[in-house]
């Protein structure tokens, strides 16, 4: 059996961080995991530049509300989930892809989950776990699936490694010159194809 792990931003929806930094004004929010490959230390960073300019969830949550799939994005989607099992894996949280998964016809997605404070100031994050791709894509192959992974970011790498089949998605020049052997697309009829034909369809 066959399951299909999507990265979420910058693959389905717009980078919410780079939303929440053209909308701010802050440019030091544009950093994402494209650029970043440790993600406590992106988050870290992220929390600080929120504490320095007194923003909370609730901004943030007021800019997800106007982000809207790519274009493509939800019938890329239905098609795919039409002819195999579908998984969003995200090191997003929950309290900021609910209503992106509204838009995408609520496909299940794994992610995290932020610590706020009463005055809306978030306070930390809970990892779902460890390396939560990779470790996902591996329990699910635990228990028979074969998994086929797309992803744009530094931190897809291991989940599409471990894949019986993966690829880079509308990824950054450099990963993908540093990954020359993984197949990268930019369009989602490229994608649906690529991943019809890793599972024999």
């Amino acid at each position: 059996m066959n399951v299909v792990c999507l990265d979420l931003e910058g693959v389905l929806v717009p980078e919410i961080w780079i939303a929440f930094s053209e909308k701010t004004g802050i440019p030091e929010l544009r950093r994402t995991t494209r650029d970043e490959p440790d993600y406590d230390k992106l988050m870290s960073y992220r929390l600080a530049i929120l504490r320095e300019h007194g923003l909370g969830l609730r901004e943030i949550q007021e800019t997800i509300a106007g982000i809207e799939p790519l274009d493509g994005a939800k019938e890329f989607l239905d098609a795919l989930r039409e002819r195999t099992q579908v998984i969003i894996l995200s090191d997003t949280f929950t309290q900021f892809a609910s209503p992106l998964m509204r838009k995408l016809g609520w496909p299940t997605i794994f992610c995290n989950s932020l610590t706020a404070a009463p005055s809306g100031e978030i306070i930390g994050y809970r990892m779902r776990c460890s390396q939560s791709k990779l470790s996902t894509v591996r329990a699910l192959q635990s228990v028979g699936f074969d998994t086929i992974a797309a992803g744009d970011s530094y931190n897809d790498l291991a989940m599409i490694r471990a894949s019986r089949a993966g690829f880079l998605f509308r990824s950054t020049e450099k990963i993908i010159a540093d990954n020359p052997d993984l197949p990268a697309y930019t369009e989602f009829d490229q994608l649906l194809r690529g991943i019809l034909d890793a599972i024999g369809e």
